[in-house]
């Protein structure tokens, strides 16, 4: 049966899936398999437990119930059952097995002419994986601001990159652009290296184009000996993992990390019941673990953050000050994000030193003039519509995405799709899929049906300037 599974399925898939499946017991009508993790038991439920009843059929005996269940250690290979005749896996030396130990160190890395790959029992394995996507050397926690905004983020990573385990093994952060949440993740992974312990930092565009090619390789089994090494995984910018095999073969090794005593921080744009481009499965997984946003900076925190970077800049430029009433000034008009307020810093910085002209208030409206406005909005997400609207016509955001057509339901939904046209810059189709997957041209008609009864309705416009400042707030 183990040779016909084999051939059907080929080197790579058998030996990655059933490498450590073990005979525990055969009885009567009843065959029991064990296998080392939850993640990989369910795996063969759902896409192989028909086929091995089939094929165990073939080779004479009956079964009526085939069982799965999980080791509570895993056994040395080579020991257990091994002379049982129907072992999935014989106790031969010079197989490959799929799911290999852990523990493997870098002392066998070697460099070939084809690059510096990583030498392991289960395959070689490109150097480049194992580094991970770049960071910057100045996104410390030493670096980073804490404040009211972001508290819950900052502890909850901080403690995760101390390496204490056992309270949090899942964090998702979502955070608009520019707030903090890449910064976080990038110190926790420096904070974990220099403390002499594995944290893998990749972006979305990494897993994509780096991650996801090597599982679909021979590599496979040597990205998860090396998975099983990483004490803290860190996935920046999750919502812009995209298409359907990406999505499964990410849940995969989601599901798979997190069957070990590792931690996973994972990084976003918005919360995990909105990231619609992912599917159920990891939008799950994310809502079952710690969730932190991390709000638009308040003004204390924007003035902390201002006095930091100039604390930062003086250590190279000891001459530069900025005066207080500018550092309020800035504080209060520069609004956006924590990295424009950088930016502007570092632009002051720039002026001063080729200028020597004294940093002023004029000077910093001049030099800041694209940063700084008085009337500065904080960005406004769809959620953030959504829950307005939600609020306002005491209707649940199940609703907005319902097919119903109550009028209750359907005015409040028009409305929302039409505030997220005019105060966003999702474009129609995107819009029509964070409300119910719908059409691009239901949005439009919504919008030009909410526009057209504003201009005709004074109430309704001001029902509807109401709610667009109570988004911004």
């Amino acid at each position: 049966m183990k040779t016909k599974l084999r051939a059907e399925l080929g080197d790579d898939v058998f030996f990655n899936w059933f490498g450590r499946v073990l005979l525990e017991e055969e009885a009567d009508d009843m065959v029991r398999l064990s296998v080392p993790t939850r993640f990989l038991k369910n795996w063969i439920q759902v896409h192989y437990k028909d086929r091995i009843m089939s094929l165990w059929s073939t080779e004479g005996e009956e079964i009526g119930r085939l069982e799965l269940t999980v080791r509570g250690a895993i056994r040395p290979r080579g020991v257990a059952f091994a002379g049982n005749q129907k072992q999935l896996l014989a106790s031969n030396s010079n197989i490959r097995t799929g799911l290999p130990q852990t523990g493997r160190s870098m002392a066998g890395a070697q460099a070939t002419s084809g690059g510096a790959v990583l030498k392991t029992a289960a395959g070689d394995l490109p150097l480049q994986f194992l580094q991970g996507a770049a960071i910057s050397p100045a996104l410390t926690f030493d670096s980073f601001v804490e404040g009211s905004s972001n508290g819950l983020a900052y502890s909850a990573v901080r403690q995760m990159a101390s390496g204490e385990t056992g309270k949090i093994d899942l964090l998702y952060i979502h955070a608009g652009v520019g707030i903090g949440k890449t910064h976080l993740l990038q110190a926790a992974a420096a904070e974990v290296r220099r403390d002499g312990r594995k944290a893998l930092y990749v972006t979305a565009e990494f897993f994509m184009y780096q991650l996801v090619p090597a599982l679909r390789t021979r590599s496979y089994s040597a990205v998860k000996q090396t998975m099983d090494t990483v004490d803290l995984l860190l996935i920046d910018d999750v919502q812009l993992l995209h298409g359907k095999q990406q999505q499964q073969e990410f849940c995969q090794t989601l599901q798979m990390l997190l069957e070990t005593p590792k931690q996973v921080i994972a990084a976003g744009d918005r919360r995990p019941e909105d990231l619609n481009t992912l599917d159920d499965n990891i939008r799950q997984r994310f809502s079952k673990g710690v969730v932190a946003a991390i709000q638009a900076p308040d003004f204390e925190l924007r003035r902390n953050i201002v006095e930091k970077r100039i604390a930062q800049g003086r250590k190279h430029y000891p001459t530069f000050d900025v005066p207080k009433p500018v550092v309020d000034h800035i504080a209060r008009h520069v609004a956006s994000s924590a990295r424009d307020l950088e930016g502007a810093v570092n632009r002051l910085i720039a002026h001063n030193q080729l200028t020597h002209q004294p940093i002023t208030q004029e000077l910093a409206d001049k030099t800041l003039h694209d940063l700084v406005r008085p009337t500065e909005l904080r960005s406004v997400l769809i959620e953030d519509i959504q829950q307005v609207v939600c609020k306002h016509y005491s209707v649940t955001k199940s609703d907005l995405l319902s097919s119903c057509r109550a009028h209750t339901i359907v005015k409040p939904r028009q409305i929302a799709m039409y505030l997220a046209k005019v105060m966003t810059p999702r474009s129609l189709p995107e819009i029509g899929r964070r409300f119910g997957n719908r059409d691009h041209t239901t949005v439009l008609h919504a919008v030009r049906k909410i526009d057209k009864m504003a201009k005709a309705d004074k109430a309704l416009a001001a029902e509807i300037d109401l709610l667009k400042r109570l988004a911004h707030s």
